[in-house]
């Protein structure tokens, strides 16, 4: 009964893993790459991860310790598996740490553009030339009004989702 307790996962983390895998599963919506134009390349898919990842961070910021460890969880699993994933593209051991600091500054680089972003809605000059710098990497795509609509109306979606569902780790994200 000790040990069960001592080696139970913690719910914040069940919970992370899950939101993690409901943003691979959304970020894997081919609509976001035939309708939105997101490149099918790994820097486009980690725009696309990074993006849906941040909406549920941003989604659990202050709303509490328990809240707190879930994102903290959801980061965590994020992080392991773009480590895992380059370990997977033949990155070497003694890469992969120069590597993973360089995602780690472009994540970071994200959320502050995004949370710069989400502050000036409902005009959405910033997100769309966010979207533009780093998804579409500069080129230009007809998508982007599309995509910028697309990440404001899970933004949307998110917000009106019940906090104990996403700490159960159940996001629902609206159809791409």
């Amino acid at each position: 009964m000790l040990l069960d307790r001592l080696f139970r996962t913690k719910p914040a983390l069940t919970a992370g893993r899950a939101l993690y895998a409901a943003v691979v599963d959304q970020s894997r919506t081919p609509a976001l790459y035939e309708v939105y134009g997101a490149p099918d390349t790994v820097e486009g898919r980690f725009e696309i991860y990074t993006l849906h990842v941040f909406l549920l961070l941003d989604r659990l910021k202050r709303q509490g310790p328990q809240a707190s460890d879930t994102a903290q969880a959801l980061f965590d699993t994020y992080v392991s598996s773009l480590d895992d994933a380059l370990r997977e593209m033949g990155v070497g051991d003694l890469s992969v740490g120069k590597k993973m600091r360089k995602l780690g500054e472009a994540f970071y680089g994200r959320v502050k553009s995004y949370e710069t972003a989400f502050e000036s809605l409902p005009d959405t000059a910033a997100l769309n030339a966010l979207l533009l710098r780093t998804v579409y990497a500069e080129t230009e795509s007809a998508a982007l009004p599309k995509l910028a609509d697309y990440v404001v109306a899970q933004r949307v979606a998110l917000a009106e989702e019940p906090l104990e569902r996403l700490l159960s780790g159940d996001a629902a994200w609206s159809p791409a």
